[in-house]
Parts: C-alpha cells; sequence; structure tokens
C-alpha cells in the first residue's frame, strides 16, 4: 500500500485494514514459526503497511482536532 492510497482511504477503512495487516501478521507468524513461510519479505511489507497505516490514522486524527 502507498502512502497516497491510505490517505485517500476513511478512517473507518483504514481501521478495517489495519484489522486485516494485523491479521495476516499473525498468521506470517505462525508460519515462520512452524517452518512453512515461503514469501519472506512479506513479513516486512506487512509490517510497514501496519506502520503506515497507524501513522496516515494519527495524521487524520490531528488534523480533525486543528
Amino acid at each position: 500500500m502507498k502512502a497516497s492510497d491510505a490517505w485517500s482511504k476513511t478512517e473507518d477503512e483504514l481501521r478495517s485494514e489495519l484489522g486485516n495487516l494485523k491479521k495476516e501478521q499473525f498468521n506470517l507468524r505462525f508460519q515462520q514459526a512452524t517452518g512453512q513461510l515461503e514469501n519472506t519479505a512479506r513479513v516486512r511489507q506487512v509490517r510497514r503497511d501496519i506502520a503506515r497505516v497507524r501513522t496516515v490514522l494519527a495524521g487524520k486524527a490531528r488534523s480533525a482536532k486543528a
């Protein structure tokens, strides 16, 4: 997900996306622990997407206060 895509979404969509990313991160960690993970780069990508969504949510909350 690109930052511009995240900024164009509503807060509800971002919260939903964050939930989906968290579930995916859990599943990836589980696969890694059991030795079934094939695409190890996806772990890093999901972690960064989570950070990106959280950053955009915080920015939207800050701009809503102002």
